[in-house]
């Protein structure tokens, strides 16, 4: 039987010095924990450090796009170079991974990425993913890795999603880990500090915002610390950090795909009769939408939202958002099949 797929994070502030310079002693432990995490698991790295890695080499650097490119190009083998030479220590083999978002809203393409992974574990060897800052367009680029690990969480049926931070889990009012939260509602968002770290270019909100994507498609997520021993092995058995619940779910890998790696064209409001017609796995129809915002072809994603701006689903396009505007009267006139059409 296929091992299970664990993904894990780690953010720049989580394996790099405040100078940016690479903590070695961090990469040595991650190491370690992961070869003993992959005799049980599928694992993915995603792993920032690629851009303060390499910053330093940058004359008089200031953070500007060209500079966080030049210093990814310079920063990528400076780390993979850490890891392959502590990850031999363990007969294990590792290989670089450079992801544009592209690749995940294109569908041959995401399933192209999956049978690579797949025979990389067939031969033991951990893949790292990473965004390919160095050609990634500025309006197609993740918004940072927690989205690219979410990505692979989802798409790849991840049983687990563990995000590392500096702060160790998910911090209450007092500034104490909350240990379990068993859905992300108004009042767990309250606690949120918007502050984010000088190096990477997440935050709390970010992380939040993908685990309630995760958690919804039935995976579970755990943020935790390097700071406790053994802190990635005691983050898969929920015995550190901050647990949060996977909800109930039951898509099909394509509809996983069409909800976590589908770029978003637009979107659409609907009237109460058609949120209900949607909750009854019934198609989306033109005389329930109230309003058509920002453009979208035959083919591509839109968003779905109900009378108070909520985004309740996503959906594929069978028309364009101009056909749409023109047949908003029309009687049966199908926008979205049923299923081409998650609920979230």
């Amino acid at each position: 039987m296929s091992k299970p797929i664990v993904v894990i994070k780690f953010g720049t502030a989580s394996i790099t010095h405040k100078t940016g310079e690479l903590n070695e002693e961090v990469l040595q432990e991650i190491c370690r924990q992961v070869a003993v995490l992959s005799q049980t698991y599928h694992v993915v790295l995603v792993s920032s450090g690629a851009v303060g890695a390499g910053r330093g080499f940058i004359k008089d650097y200031k953070g500007s796009i060209t500079e966080r490119k030049a210093a990814a190009a310079i920063g990528n083998p400076l780390l993979l170079a850490k890891y392959t030479g502590y990850f031999a220590k363990y007969g294990i083999a590792i290989a670089q991974s450079l992801c544009e978002r592209q690749h995940f809203a294109n569908r041959n393409q995401f399933l192209q990425l999956k049978e690579t992974y797949q025979e990389l574990w067939d031969n033991g060897i951990i893949p790292i993913a990473n965004e390919n800052d160095v050609v990634s367009n500025l309006e197609l680029k993740f918004s940072d890795n927690d989205e690219l690990a979410t990505l692979i969480a989802t798409g790849f049926g991840a049983s687990a999603l563990l995000l590392c931070t500096s702060v160790g889990g998910f911090l209450d009012a007092d500034k104490k880990i909350i240990p379990f939260i068993p859905v992300i509602d108004e009042t767990i968002m309250g606690f949120v500090d918007t502050d984010k770290s000088a190096l990477g270019l997440g935050g709390m909100v970010s992380k939040l915002n993908y685990t309630r994507l995760a958690t919804r498609m039935g995976i579970k997520v755990v943020i935790f610390g390097m700071q406790v021993p053994d802190g990635i092995i005691k983050a898969t058995e929920e015995t550190t950090g901050t647990v949060f619940a996977p909800q109930e779910a039951s898509f099909s890998a394509r509809q996983k795909w069409l909800a976590s790696g589908s770029l978003i064209s637009g979107s659409v409001r609907i009237d109460g009769g058609a949120v209900k017609a949607l909750l009854n796995r019934n198609s989306l129809l033109a005389v329930g939408i109230q309003q058509v915002s920002d453009s979208f072809e035959k083919g591509e994603v839109f968003e779905i939202m109900d009378e108070e701006n909520t985004i309740i689903a996503i959906a594929r396009a069978k028309e364009s958002s101009e056909t749409v505007a023109q047949n908003l009267k029309s009687q049966g006139f199908i926008v979205a099949n049923a299923d081409d059409i998650v609920l979230l």
